[in-house]
């Protein structure tokens, strides 16, 4: 299925008045600005608590963090699609962004025109990402105490103790254990309502939680079997009154 929807945007620029006219255009062409911030860190906190769809960083930030760096970090814990905004850049610079594999690269100055082609390039690349997904059976049933997942041609138990998080990945499902990953064509929306309300909490947009392989609850993220989990602000309250009832 093809994601139809324009997609959410965070920029990040220092120039306040290049980063208010990109956001001027793009709202123009009717896609949603999550914000404006104008250091790498700030990005951080914004992408953990917004999700946007698609970061557009400049490569050259004043503070402590550039937007490499800030890109890095950022596509190493959420995924966020990348685009950077570029002017001038030394060849060690562009060869250090390329490593954060960018879904594009603008040249500043740029038109509204350029801009707008590169988010629908950027937009299509996406939907070809999930497009391209193998079929997979969705048949589901749950019983107390497991869920059995259909794939190929035959059911698998899962004990809800071994089901460590469930991660979203467009309209797909990852449910992960110790051992192994399923993936269902099924969205996160429908496996918080088949999963048991007091074991399972959804705590970020992609992210649904075991509450009993909980492991670190950090100020913006968690970690279950080593793994980094982002917490989003809007979940935190629930999450943290849960926490309590255990």
């Amino acid at each position: 299925m093809i994601v139809t929807k324009k997609a959410r945007i965070l920029i990040v620029e220092d120039d306040m008045i290049i980063a208010a006219n990109i956001s001027l255009q793009l709202t123009k062409l009717g896609y949603e600005v999550t914000g404006i911030v104008s250091r790498g860190e700030d990005a951080i906190t914004h992408v953990k608590e917004n999700e946007p769809d698609i970061l557009l960083m400049d490569i050259r930030l004043k503070g402590e963090m550039g937007g490499i760096e800030a890109a890095r970090l950022i596509k190493q814990d959420f995924g966020t699609p990348i685009v950077y905004l570029t002017a001038n850049v030394d060849e060690a610079t562009f060869s250090q962004a390329k490593q954060t594999q960018p879904h594009a690269f603008i040249s500043k100055p740029f038109n509204a025109l350029n801009l707008q082609r590169t988010i629908e390039l950027v937009e299509e690349q996406l939907n070809e990402t999930q497009v391209v997904r193998p079929p997979i059976e969705t048949h589901i049933e749950v019983l107390h105490d497991r869920i059995f997942v259909r794939q190929g041609g035959k059911m698998t138990k899962l004990m809800f103790d071994s089901i460590l998080y469930v991660e979203a990945e467009r309209n797909y499902s990852n449910i992960v254990t110790a051992e192994h990953t399923y993936m269902l064509a099924n969205t996160l929306k429908t496996l918080e309502e088949k999963l048991p309300y007091n074991q399972f909490v959804r705590v970020h947009r992609s992210f649904i939680i075991n509450l009993s392989k909980l492991d670190v609850v950090a100020e913006h993220h968690l970690e279950i079997h080593r793994k980094a989990i982002p917490f989003s602000k809007s979940y935190k309250e629930i999450l943290l009154s849960r926490i309590q009832t255990i």
